[in-house]
């Protein structure tokens, strides 16, 4: 039986998309396994805000332990995961689209490092001392090495991928799919979806979920400055 060529073509992006996850997901699994070896390193370090921790299982300390090595090993290809991704979105471009992708490819790690820079020095220590100032000497924090990891693990991750929307934006002027007007004109719902996505991926506190959401809004505002730009060279 013989498929159409657009399904043909279907079944050759998908078995690329496949391709393209399998090499990221054994770029992640090597540097996580790399990054282990490091742990006890760097767990002193990565705890030092939080003074002391504890653990009430036999097994959390180990599940720290990997935790803090799957977020490095997370963090190390990160590069890896970009080229991948990039890659694949290169093949779906026209000829004269896929030079933006050696602009693009580079930025997007910076802008990820960026936001995983500002989590660390900035939303980690604020939003931790905002939720430490609840203790009162009824109530003293015990605060679980578990825990603690999966708070460091999703801010670090929220704010490292959520820095990327202004080249998401821009890329997307780029090939002609956003233009200012129409970024502007979806501004308030594009707040609202900012707003709930600060929800849903930072703890449950405002802090944190301000910290995010407003450089966010910001990084809006900054990305419908970059499409202006890219649509004014574009008219050139």
């Amino acid at each position: 039986m013989k498929f159409p060529a657009s399904f043909q073509s279907f079944l050759i992006h998908v078995d690329e998309l496949r391709q393209r996850l399998i090499k990221i997901l054994l770029g992640f699994i090597i540097a996580t396994l790399a990054c282990y070896n490091f742990v006890g390193r760097i767990l002193p370090w990565i705890i030092k805000p939080a003074g002391h921790l504890i653990y009430t299982a036999p097994t959390e300390a180990f599940g720290a332990y990997m935790t803090l090595a799957a977020v490095m090993g997370f963090l190390i290809s990160f590069p890896w995961t970009l080229y991948q991704v990039w890659v694949f979105v290169g093949v779906a471009l026209r000829p004269h689209e896929k030079k933006f992708v050696a602009l693009f490819g580079p930025l997007s790690l910076l802008f990820f490092l960026l936001g995983v820079a500002f989590s660390y020095f900035v939303g980690i220590p604020l939003t931790y001392r905002f939720l430490m100032s609840f203790s009162s000497p009824s109530m003293q924090p015990m605060i679980t090495v578990s825990h603690y990891m999966g708070f460091l693990a999703n801010m670090l991750i929220a704010f490292g991928v959520t820095f990327e929307l202004p080249l998401i934006l821009a890329f997307l002027a780029k090939i002609g799919i956003a233009t200012p007007e129409f970024l502007r004109q979806k501004r308030r719902h594009a707040i609202m979806i900012i707003l709930i996505v600060a929800a849903i991926v930072t703890p449950p506190d405002v802090v944190s979920q301000v910290l995010l959401a407003v450089p966010l809004i910001i990084l809006y505002e900054v990305g419908i400055i970059f499409v202006r730009i890219t649509s004014k060279h574009k008219t050139l």
